[in-house]
């Protein structure tokens, strides 16, 4: 059985993971090593049962707490070559296996294959996952990204699962106390998807074929849960898929486990 399990989500950290047929992964890690093994514990794993960690990129809310995690679980690190080249020069995590990975390159560890492929973010490189679980079903995450063009699609579409930020509500941040400069790189290309992109992907996805969703990755300025969920579901039911499973990662706490 394959699941999806957000440890945290949001602009204070962003930590995720999947378990499959004895495989289990992180996808970023962006508390501490403690606030991580807490949450490891709280949703059944071992920090020793872990098969590797997926950096998205090399923002503090997704890197945070990998370099103390590291020094004493070191599990090999996927990333792209820029973000782990970073991390490595930076001294930000000690010597470890660091697997660099091209877009649409699939790696396959048991019976679980993953590939990576980019995202528009204002980083040195940003990077979505998509996962072939041994019972033939799919999944895609992508957390940061300002724009969802064809390639990102071409992506998520036809995954069984699709985890997608939610950052911000468009009124939240235009009357929100963030400085001009900030409002214009949130909203903008490299910046984050708003609830009404996001649920639009969301719509086109579920028309596609997908059932289960995530909004992940919520603003605590510029967002909240329950705005987040009211407006997904609302844009799937007006584009007549609203049969959908959707679920909101809690910032602080573990999520829901959803089986794919």
């Amino acid at each position: 059985m394959a699941m999806i399990q957000t440890l945290y989500s949001g602009s204070s950290g962003n930590c995720t993971l999947i378990k499959d047929s004895g495989t289990a992964f992180l996808i970023d890690m962006g508390k501490n090593c403690k606030s991580t093994l807490s949450a490891l514990y709280m949703a059944g794993i071992s920090a020793k049962d872990l098969s590797g960690i997926l950096i998205t990129h090399e923002h503090s809310d997704h890197i945070a707490g990998l370099g103390v995690f590291l020094k004493h679980y070191p599990v090999p690190l996927y990333g792209s070559a820029a973000v782990l080249e970073y991390l490595h020069n930076s001294g930000m995590v000690p010597d470890c296996d660091f697997v660099e990975m091209e877009p649409c390159e699939e790696i396959l560890l048991g019976n679980t294959g993953f590939s990576a492929f980019r995202t528009s973010h204002d980083s040195l490189d940003c990077f979505g996952y998509r996962f072939i679980f041994e019972n033939g079903r799919s999944a895609a995450i992508a957390t940061d990204l300002g724009c969802v063009g064809e390639s990102v699609i071409n992506e998520l579409s036809g995954c069984d699962f699709v985890g997608l930020e939610s950052n911000y509500d468009e009124m939240m941040l235009r009357d929100g106390r963030y400085p001009l400069y900030l409002k214009r790189r949130i909203a903008s290309k490299l910046g984050h998807l708003s609830n009404k992109d996001c649920a639009g992907v969301f719509a086109e996805l579920a028309l596609g074929g997908t059932e289960k969703f995530m909004l992940m990755h919520l603003s605590a300025e510029n967002n909240a849960p329950d705005i987040a969920l009211t407006t997904c579901l609302g844009i799937l039911e007006n584009s007549g898929a609203d049969g959908c499973r959707v679920e909101v990662a809690p910032r602080h706490g573990v999520g829901e486990a959803v089986e794919v």
